[in-house]
């Protein structure tokens, strides 16, 4: 194994996983730590964790264990994926986390850059956009575990890090290589060995990826990993080819809960096309009203793709958090889907997806996979995949994704697109 990677959600993990398998590097996800080695064929492994919304000492001390186990594996280079929108509340995860990985790698700079464009995921002086919007005006503000209001990265990493935060400005990266390794190393000297790198082309990304060809760790979303596969090629060290995707027959089912506004309007898109959808209220799971079982057996008498969601709007979800308490409230919530998932593939179903983050960490979780087998993309940040002789997956980040992304999604998972 050459690249080892981090993931702290499912969807973000297989997001990366995506990246690079189109870059060209044989790659499977790992739900949680293996307990065996790796097939030695793979090139890229992502150890995709749960531990966005966790205590940050957790967060350390999983992300550290797979560290360890990718060492094991030989990795030559190391890469921790966070959300392209960077997730991650003033008591959050990024920041200890990618300082424990510097320290037990002896990384003297550390990139830190979640653009991805292809998502309108951008980084400029600094700040993270969102489409043409601020981060703090593009909905996540709003959201219910890690609310994001304040666009600018540099005061985000401050405020959970224990080491200096620095900025490589868009006019350094598209001098090149040479810039980029001089400025990352000025910081480092200067105190400031953790890096916000702008970034709003594709292109940045890459030349990014190539500066970073000798680093031991770089950070990100997915499209920091654009340029890390070159390195590796150039290299003489990657096999080259995939497995072609075989699209899996039989019946499907989706789960969302997911209260993104993208979500949401694919949810809504869902619903006004007559497709069997739904909803399920959070006070009812709470009350015992509404049950797993209930909403299996309710899927499994569908026809075509039936929807199972409780993505609400984030005030309304806000206001039962506000009653019930947000952890109690999110804990039930993914429980639910997770038992869900489970009855449904108990049930046949062979076709799976997800929306949401967290949800989609509870239903894998549930699932117990073991190792995911990335296929084709779907969408931009989503890709198809195996997880065994039965049964594929697509798991969603909640703002990844066109309005008619549940009907696409199925399309590819039964190789009819």
């Amino acid at each position: 194994m050459l690249l080892g990677c981090i993931g702290d959600d499912f969807t973000g993990s297989s997001d990366l996983g995506n990246t690079l398998v189109k870059a060209g590097m044989r790659t499977v996800q790992y739900c949680g730590i293996p307990e065996v080695p790796a097939d030695p064929a793979v090139e890229a492994g992502v150890v995709a964790l749960k531990t966005r919304s966790v205590p940050a000492a957790e967060a350390v001390r999983q992300s550290l264990a797979a560290l360890d186990w990718l060492r094991a594996q030989g990795c030559r280079q190391f890469l921790f994926k966070y959300c392209s929108t960077f997730d991650s509340t003033p008591q959050g995860n990024i920041g200890p986390v990618a300082e424990a990985l510097a320290e037990a790698l002896g990384a003297d700079a550390v990139i830190f850059c979640p653009a991805f464009p292809a998502a309108g995921r951008t980084v400029w002086q600094g700040h993270l956009f969102v489409g043409d919007r601020l981060l703090s005006e593009s909905g996540m503000e709003a959201h219910p575990l890690t609310p994001m209001t304040d666009p600018d990265l540099r005061r985000c990493l401050a405020a959970q890090a224990r080491c200096g935060v620095g900025h490589l400005p868009a006019a350094t990266v598209w001098q090149g290589v040479p810039a980029i390794r001089a400025r990352l190393a000025a910081e480092a000297e200067a105190g400031r060995p953790l890096v916000i790198a702008d970034a709003i082309r594709d292109a940045d990304l890459v030349a990014l990826g190539q500066a970073a060809a000798d680093m031991p760790l770089i950070t990100g979303g997915s499209g920091i990993a654009l340029g890390l596969p070159g390195n590796f090629a150039r290299a003489g060290l990657l096999a080259g080819g995939a497995a072609p995707w075989q699209g899996q027959p039989g019946r499907a089912a989706a789960l969302s809960g997911s209260c993104s506004r993208a979500t949401r309007g694919q949810v809504a898109r869902h619903v006004a096309s007559g497709a069997p959808a739904q909803e399920i209220d959070p006070e009812a799971v709470l009350l015992g009203a509404a049950t797993p079982r209930a909403a299996a057996d309710w899927a499994l008498a569908q026809d075509g793709l039936p929807l199972v969601y409780s993505s609400a709007d984030p005030q309304a979800v806000r206001a039962v958090q506000d009653r019930h308490g947000g952890a109690r409230v999110a804990t039930a919530l993914e429980g639910f889907m997770a038992e869900t998932a489970r009855l449904l593939v108990a049930g046949g179903v062979s076709r799976l997806i997800t929306a949401g983050g967290e949800t989609s960490g509870a239903v894998v979780e549930a699932l117990a996979p073991g190792a995911l087998e990335i296929g084709p993309e779907i969408a931009p940040g989503v890709p198809a995949m195996r997880a065994g002789a039965g049964l594929v997956l697509a798991l969603k980040s909640g703002n990844f994704g066109a309005e008619d992304f549940f009907a696409a999604a199925d399309s590819v998972l039964a190789g009819r697109a």
